[in-house]
């Protein structure tokens, strides 16, 4: 499924959508940069509650899908713009980690 799709299906708010029609083929989660960009795998959405520059960073590197912020975590204004530019799409839920991991999951 896209990212787009996956958004829709487990309710997600839109921060940036460029780039949203990237295929999701897994999932990762993790809050450690340095450990996701060494085992994050092309296309899985990453699940994180780290909203910075650096996130988007790491996002890039290990070519994920999309961020998923959890728990509402906030994304910085100038990850905002970084995501725009490197189209990494980013959403946000209420839901906390594990929840969304399980719904993940369920959906992949």
């Amino acid at each position: 499924m896209t990212v787009a799709e996956l958004a829709e299906k487990l309710h997600l708010e839109v921060l940036v959508s460029e780039g949203d029609d990237r295929q999701v083929t897994g999932g990762y989660c993790g809050d450690l940069l340095s450990w996701v960009m060494g085992r994050a795998a092309e296309g899985d959405a990453w699940i994180t509650v780290m909203g910075n520059l650096n996130a988007v960073a790491v996002a890039v590197l290990a070519d994920v899908a999309c961020i998923i912020l959890s728990e509402s975590a906030a994304l910085d204004d100038d990850a905002k713009a970084r995501a725009i530019q490197q189209e990494v799409p980013v959403y946000r839920s209420k839901e906390d980690t594990f929840t969304l991991c399980c719904k993940l999951g369920a959906l992949l």
